[in-house]
């Protein structure tokens, strides 16, 4: 059960202009589920995306990082869930154009002007042809419609939005996103897409998609697996009245780029809430850092070691464990003698070792919440990161052994 999540209601999330969303029932996978989704643009929009770095990327990903250095103004995107189209050669790149082309077809776009994407099992040849045959049976959804149809091994529909005023006009964004396991940058298997009706030129949504990026959804970890089909896109329909945002030095820019990581931060916090098995959400603070790589290197090192997460799902507070995972990260000069070690505002650990007033029940106390958070201060400089992780239970074992016999079978 995702921790502390719920899911998108209804009409909880605002429209954006210039952005229809589509939803059927291809069959992929399971039958009589949403498994399609297709996201129609208006005219005059920009889309900026980001990719997963894995070198066995999945052919629509390739695909999607081709039609979008074509230069041509993207119409449509088009997401399946239930097969990944991962590790399928020349013949998946074929599969995803076809579906590609069937949309460009359908809405009489150029093939280029069609992203796709893919997300579930891997190895498997992507079944284009149900795809195709779904999209005349495409129905008009809202949001949360479409946080249901891009889940896969989700417990809980993830979704985030806010509204702003720029210069006395209203500003809206809203996004999805799916994840829950083999979650770990650059970047996770996971999908985002994050759509505003403020205007922003290509240059700087481009700018923008890569800064909110790593700080939201590259900065999570679930297992420490990076996976093949990660994408997140930011969309700009243009349709609020605000002042097209062209220039970093315009105060609009700030504003929507705080509204846009809140949002991202949200959705990715929701992947990691609801992490494979999770029972606990946990929070990796690293300040006084010479660099924000070598915070987020001490804070990793944490997040995903499997001593740590086993713990923490044990409510056991092993200060041990967590010294240790810092002293690996690779900070090679770093002083221990410096350092501080808190649980929420408990200091359990300074001077290099365990903190004379610290008791093991205060510690335990912390471990005992479904909420926690890991803060270091590193005391060499004013660099700071986050991470956000989550435990590793039975449950997540059972349900990868419960994956692995689906597979085989």
């Amino acid at each position: 059960m995702a921790v502390n999540l719920n899911p998108p209601q209804a009409g909880q999330l605002p429209a954006i202009a210039g952005v229809e969303l589509l939803v059927a029932e291809a069959g992929i996978k399971t039958p009589g589920r949403k498994d399609v989704l297709v996201v129609k643009l208006d005219k005059g929009n920009t889309v900026a995306g980001v990719f997963t770095r894995n070198r066995f990327c999945a052919a629509p990903v390739r695909l999607c990082q081709q039609h979008l250095a074509a230069g041509v103004q993207i119409r449509a995107l088009v997401v399946n869930t239930g097969n990944a189209n991962a590790g399928t050669g020349v013949d998946g790149h074929n599969r995803a154009l076809a579906v590609c082309q069937a949309v460009a077809e359908q809405n009489q776009l150029q093939v280029e002007q069609v992203l796709p994407f893919s997300t579930g099992v891997i190895l498997e040849p992507l079944p284009a042809d149900k795809i195709i045959q779904a999209l005349p049976t495409l129905r008009q959804a809202d949001w949360a419609e479409a946080a249901q149809a891009i889940m896969t091994t989700d417990t809980i529909a993830k979704a985030a939005s806010r509204t702003l005023d720029i210069d006395g006009k209203k500003v809206s964004i809203t996004g999805i996103a799916k994840g829950s396991g083999m979650i770990h940058p650059n970047m996770a298997t996971m999908l985002g897409f994050v759509a505003t009706d403020a205007g922003v030129t290509r240059p700087l949504l481009n700018q923008l998609v890569k800064e909110v990026a790593d700080q939201s959804f590259n900065s999570i970890t679930v297992d420490g697996d990076t996976s093949t089909n990660d994408s997140f896109i930011l969309i700009s329909t243009g349709k609020s009245e605000a002042a097209l945002i062209d220039s970093v030095e315009q105060p609009a820019y700030l504003q929507l780029k705080q509204a846009l990581l809140e949002v991202a931060i949200e959705l990715a916090q929701a992947i990691v809430r609801d992490g494979e098995g999770a029972t606990k959400f946990i929070t990796v603070e690293v300040n006084g850092g010479r660099s924000t790589a070598e915070c987020k290197d001490v804070a990793y090192a944490i997040a995903r070691s499997p001593l740590v997460k086993t713990a923490f799902f044990a409510s056991d507070p092993n200060l041990g464990r967590l010294l240790a995972a810092i002293g690996y990260a690779g900070v090679a000069d770093l002083d221990v003698d410096r350092l501080s070690l808190y649980l929420d505002d408990v200091l359990v650990a300074c001077d290099g070792g365990r903190h004379p007033d610290y008791r093991e029940e205060q510690g335990q106390a912390v471990m005992n919440q479904s909420e926690i958070t890991v803060r270091v201060e590193l005391g060499r400089g004013a660099a700071c990161a986050k991470v956000w992780t989550c435990d590793f239970s039975y449950e997540y074992v059972r349900m990868f052994v419960a994956q692995l016999v689906r597979a085989l079978c």
